[in-house]
């Protein structure tokens, strides 16, 4: 797996978020709420999440990971975390 800039995944998070929300704002922020401020639903927010695992290739998120996602900035840093542990994981195989 090749790692992504941080600024990348956030830039490309943001874009994914803006182009999927129901009431998109001008400039995506990291503090505005998915629900509240963007007009997410919960079929919407699970569009975006199987959005998130293909345009990253991301594993599936369980249920379970997802409760505490409730700002953009939330998704930006499941998706940077996600991605950092699958690198280092793909890594440790390797050498293995």
């Amino acid at each position: 797996m090749i790692p992504i800039d941080a600024a990348v995944i956030a830039a490309r998070t943001r874009t994914l978020i803006a182009h999927m929300a129901p009431e998109p704002p001008n400039t995506v922020l990291d503090e505005q709420r998915l629900i509240e401020d963007l007009g997410f639903d919960s079929i919407r927010l699970m569009e975006l999440t199987v959005a998130l695992e293909r345009g990253f290739g991301l594993p599936r998120y369980a249920p379970e990971q997802l409760t505490d996602v409730r700002r953009v900035g939330d998704v930006i840093t499941l998706v940077a975390t996600t991605l950092g542990t699958a690198a280092t994981t793909a890594e440790e195989a390797t050498r293995g």
